[in-house]
């Protein structure tokens, strides 16, 4: 069993510890994992399950602090002993999962693969409607819209992103380093555009006919491509 988990469940970041392992160690790796993965966890809300772990208010309020140093904020703490329960509430985080999020939905989302993994199969998430100005979607796999990304929306997946619609907001794909991961729309001007590590501005062409594309990394820089083009 893996020390961690962490799923994507709509717009917070749902991390599980191995209840055998001692605190120490499981928050020692999870910093580790947020350092190795800074761009995916970056400005991330995450609540964190940690068991029946006894933890204080100092515990607590460590975890929280430096997870703001790395720009992660503490959504909730989600443990069974009421130690750890009186110590979040004390602290002013809460102790379930934010309001309109489903317990049951952690279910049907993708999980974080191993540093090393080689795995092509992450689950992924489909979001049926327009992303508005301001609105955020992060998940760990692959995110398709059925909809357009407005100006102002912002999709950060560890893998791949479909937008079937006009994407104009912001995409990061492959946001844990996977440089091959791809970013496919129906009209593709994007405000901004990550692969990886890589990172490119549309550039402005006018009244152009709206065509399927799909953009990926090439030759050390993002180059976009028409479907069906090859």
């Amino acid at each position: 069993m893996s020390i961690i988990s962490i799923k994507g469940v709509r717009d917070i970041l749902l991390v599980s510890l191995n209840d055998d392992a001692p605190w120490n160690e499981v928050s020692e790796r999870l910093f580790l994992i947020i350092e190795q993965r800074n761009d995916f966890f970056r400005g991330a809300r995450v609540a964190i399950k940690v068991g029946d772990r006894a933890l204080n208010r100092d515990d607590i309020r460590k975890l929280q602090d430096k997870l703001a140093e790395h720009d992660v904020h503490l959504a909730s703490i989600l443990g069974e002993a009421a130690e750890t329960i009186r110590a979040a509430r004390r602290a002013g985080i809460d102790t379930d999962l934010p309001e309109g999020v489903s317990p049951l939905e952690k279910d049907d989302t993708g999980e974080l693969p191993p540093l090393d993994s080689t795995e092509k199969g992450t689950g992924g998430v489909l979001v049926k409607n327009t992303l508005r100005s301001g609105r955020v979607i992060r998940h760990v796999g692959h995110v398709v819209v059925i909809g357009d990304v407005n100006p102002g929306a912002q999709i950060i997946a560890g893998g791949d992103v479909l937008v079937w619609g006009r994407l104009r907001g912001t995409v990061h794909a492959g946001a844990n380093g996977d440089e091959t991961a791809l970013v496919c729309a129906l009209d593709m001007r994007p405000m901004q555009l990550r692969i990886a590590n890589y990172v490119a501005i549309a550039a402005d062409d006018g009244q152009r006919r709206p065509r399927p594309e799909y953009a990926m990394v090439r030759d050390g820089q993002i180059v976009a491509e028409e479907w069906g083009s090859n």
